[in-house]
């Protein structure tokens, strides 16, 4: 028989070759990670298991991949509401010839209970990570309140990632892959929301504090209880509280949300029926607060016991009742000719289109996106400057009802509009003054006292435009302490963290001679000075003293004595020099380096001279 042509058993060739690619390829695609990769959203090509006995392990995950279990994720959601059992994720990767071989897995959601991540490389060798709620903080691979995984991808290499995902809280699979540098880009913009929000809460507080301080307006005291208690439900929602404030009590941080949720919600009933005169204006409306006061009590208290996939869903669901209902009583005051309830109506409106949208995504009612996310910061925020606005606007109606009764009373009346206006002067004063203590608090460094980093920017561009128009030299002094991480794994960080207050206090009582010189915290173990009218010599002298107080006094902390040493660099700028603020940082900088660089503990100067 005739041997068939070249091309045909080309192409047969070919037919076979495809046909074992398409049987040894895993379910699901495999993502590529090219040169110009830096971030990658996993949903469109992740597949999904769902272990509804949750007993399954890897090797059952790894059974399921082969036999093609693995699904796409429902309409490509990642919300998929309140569920039982597990999840199990899977995703094929190939670094193909992106430089960067470290990666950051993300998990778009802080309330996840337990995140397994097991990654299998080509030599079937298995990592296995653990991260979610349930696990302490610490545990993570960067400090941040997502939870994050950092996985190792070699070039040309592919690898699987199995994902475990097991929740009492909405089950929501938001995963994307960042490289470092990628990760902290796309992370700017949520932490500009939540800094945006969290400050305009504070500042709502402080004014608010103030007024009620001065005025004794029951209803400015439970506006500030319905804005703690809501600030601390967004702060256990984004992750915030396990980051910062009960990082090793996985327990609390369960327990946190319905409880923060219920307390939220009993400042907002109290602060609707004492705003809108419920009691006064429909007894009625009145009671069905206090009932929901009530079951918002209860169930606070019964969270300490009830299972979270119990006590969220129902205080979740109740949140959506609690906003309707204060919606209709603002209604009912409305019609009834309350002024100040139209305010009132209209920022609850922001409050219950934001908490609705929010409610939807932990349901699986709507997608996860940005507006969706921080549909609760957004609206909430609107409605907290509604609601400070009408309470503004209540008590101006308050002074408009005073000046109708003082055309009957016109003598006692223009003594209580007397007193009245000394007790808002003062409110007014008070506000200033924590506006000033709030301005200064801004400019200081927490840990050690100093001026901070911004603030050092304005001061030192000030100093800058002084020195060259009267013409004065100014010097610059980069000061690092020599070897701070081995003190901080030696002794642990709390020690460090006084160590860097004891460094802050000796450097600032060895700059006292120079009364013009400005000390300021520049980062980490890093300290910054300038100092005006001293050229490069006297500059030197002075780091040199700046030396040798820190090795004279060696820092104590009760039965430890550690010498700390430092390198400092200097740069002195001429008259006639122009240079911005970062060139002249950059130099003091690089003549820090070379101080590092010749065995620390010793002074260069940016001219390259040995001291």
């Amino acid at each position: 028989m005739d041997r068939a042509p070249a091309w045909v058993r080309l192409c047969l060739a070919g037919l076979l070759l495809l046909a074992w690619t398409v049987a040894a390829a895993p379910a699901g695609q495999t993502i590529e990670l090219r040169r110009d990769t830096t971030d990658v959203d996993l949903a469109p090509t992740i597949r999904y298991v769902h272990d509804l006995t949750a007993q399954g392990d890897l090797s059952a995950a790894m059974q399921w991949l082969d036999e093609g279990r693995f699904q796409p994720l429902p309409g490509g959601r990642t919300s998929l509401g309140f569920q039982g059992g597990a999840y199990w994720l899977h995703v094929r990767v190939v670094n193909r010839d992106n430089p960067e071989t470290h990666w950051l897995l993300v998990q778009h959601y802080a309330l996840s209970d337990r995140i397994d991540v097991h990654v299998r490389d080509a030599d079937g060798r298995i990592a296995f990570q653990a991260g979610g709620d349930h696990v302490p903080f610490a545990a993570r691979s960067i400090r941040y309140r997502h939870p994050n995984f950092l996985l190792t991808l070699p070039r040309n290499e592919p690898v699987d990632v199995f994902v475990r995902v097991q929740s009492e809280s909405s089950m929501q699979l938001p995963l994307s892959l960042h490289t470092m540098s990628a990760f902290a880009e796309t992370t700017r913009d949520a932490q500009f929301v939540i800094g945006a929000y969290y400050g305009i809460l504070l500042a709502l507080f402080f004014y608010n504090m103030a007024l009620w301080l001065s005025l004794r307006d029951a209803s400015y005291f439970w506006y500030l209880v319905h804005l703690s208690a809501f600030g601390l439900v967004l702060f256990t929602l984004n992750g915030l509280g396990f980051e910062y404030l009960w990082p090793e009590s996985t327990w609390l941080n369960d327990r946190m949300v319905p409880l923060s949720v219920c307390l939220a919600q009993i400042g907002m009933q109290q602060f609707a029926r004492v705003f809108l005169g419920l009691r006064e204006r429909w007894p009625f409306g009145d009671r069905i607060g206090l009932a929901l006061i009530a079951f918002f009590a209860l169930l606070g208290i019964a969270s300490a016991w009830l299972p979270y996939r119990i006590a969220t869903p129902v205080a979740g669901a109740a949140v959506l009742v609690s906003i309707a209902w204060i919606a209709v009583a603002s209604i009912a005051m409305v019609r009834r000719g309350y002024a100040p309830a139209r305010l009132f109506l209209l920022a609850w409106a922001m409050f219950l289109l934001g908490t609705g949208l929010f409610v939807a995504v932990a349901f699986g009612l709507a997608p996860k996106n940005f507006f969706t996310e921080y549909g609760v910061q957004i609206g909430s925020a609107l409605e907290m400057l509604l609601l400070s606005i009408a309470l503004g606007h209540r008590y101006a109606q308050f002074r408009s009802e005073n000046e109708r009764i003082a055309g009957d009373a016109k003598e006692q009346l223009e003594q209580k509009v007397e007193q009245r206006t000394a007790e808002l002067r003062s409110a007014l004063v008070q506000l200033e003054d924590a506006h000033a203590r709030l301005r200064e608090s801004s400019q200081r460094d927490a840990l050690t006292g100093l001026h901070n980093r911004s603030h050092f920017r304005d001061r030192f561009d000030a100093l800058l435009r002084q020195a060259r128009e009267h013409h004065r030299p100014l010097s610059l002094l980069m000061i690092d302490l020599d070897n701070f991480k081995s003190i901080n794994d030696r002794y642990g960080h709390l020690i460090g963290d006084e160590c860097l207050r004891w460094a802050a206090r000796t450097l600032g009582h060895a700059l006292r001679p120079h009364q013009d010189a400005l000390l300021a915290r520049f980062g980490g173990e890093e300290f910054v000075v300038v100092l005006p009218g001293l050229n490069l010599t006297a500059a030197t002298q002075v780091a040199q003293d700046l030396l040798q107080h820190l090795r004279d006094a060696p820092f104590r902390s009760g039965s430890y004595e550690i010498t700390v040493t430092g390198s400092i660099g200097v740069h002195a700028i001429g008259p006639s020099a122009f240079a911005g603020i970062d060139p002249l940082l950059q130099l003091a900088d690089q003549a820090l380096y070379r101080a590092k660089a010749d065995g620390r503990n010793c002074v260069r100067t940016s001219q390259g001279e040995v001291v």
